[in-house]
Parts: structure tokens; C-alpha cells; sequence
């Protein structure tokens, strides 16, 4: 099946401590082929990539209220008006990362996987009659 794919580069702020913070290049990506996943790839001081994969429905969920535990949490940040700038996102759970990001252009990217692909219609596709045959 052939899939859409759409990206969008983020920079971020990676708080290092809560005096230490280094901005960071980001990309979010979502592939219609996995319509229940989101990745944000992320790039160390080393020049390597880390991958996350996580919900979409999660990021949803943190854009407005604290959401997820484990290994990814999210939840939003006002700004100095009130209004939802940013969002923080923690991933790992005995090594963390907390990343600070911008909410807007994350909010609308996000709107648009929603037009690729409804909430509540991610799994029309699914041939499940195939997916639980025994393996022969």
C-alpha cells in the first residue's frame, strides 16, 4: 500500500537542566502507512539521530493537557499572555530528555495529518482477516 508522508522541521529547545538550555534541531514526520504513529527524529551535538515513535493521538492529547507516562509525557506551556506557546516533551524514563517546542506550527502540521487521515479512521484499512490467520 502506498503511503503519504509529511514532515515538518521543528526547532527546539533541549533543557539540559533547568539552567541549561540548548536549542536543537527537530523533524516530526508521519506516514499515512502507519496512521497511528508520529516520529521525531532529533540531532545530538555528535551530528547522530534519535528516533522517537510515539502516538499521534498522544501529541494531540499534550498539546492541550498533560498527557502520556513512561517513556513519553507531554504537556503545554503558556506564555507570558496565557495563551499555549510552546509544549514540553520528556522522553526516556530512567535517562530523560526534555525538549521544549513550539505549539503552533505543531498544531497546524498535526490538523493536516487529521485531514490525511480522520481521527477514528486509522484502522478502515486493516485487512484483519489476514492479520489473525495462524502463520503456516
Amino acid at each position: 500500500m502506498d503511503g503519504q508522508l509529511t514532515h515538518l522541521p521543528v526547532e527546539m529547545t533541549h533543557w539540559v537542566t533547568s539552567t541549561l538550555a540548548l536549542g536543537r534541531a527537530g523533524e516530526f514526520s508521519y506516514d499515512t502507512r502507519d496512521p497511528l504513529a508520529v516520529t521525531l527524529i532529533v540531532e545530538t551535538d555528535g551530528g547522530r539521530l534519535v528516533r522517537w515513535v510515539f502516538a499521534r493521538e498522544l501529541l494531540t492529547e499534550g498539546l492541550a493537557a498533560r498527557a502520556g507516562e513512561g517513556d513519553v509525557a507531554l504537556w503545554p506551556v503558556d506564555g507570558p499572555g496565557g495563551e499555549r506557546s510552546a509544549f514540553c516533551l520528556r522522553l526516556g524514563s530512567t535517562r530523560t530528555a526534555l525538549f521544549e517546542i513550539p505549539a503552533e506550527p505543531v498544531a497546524r502540521w498535526l490538523a493536516g495529518t487529521y485531514a490525511l487521515v480522520a481521527r477514528g479512521t486509522e484502522l478502515d484499512g486493516v485487512d484483519w482477516d489476514v492479520l489473525v490467520q495462524p502463520a503456516e
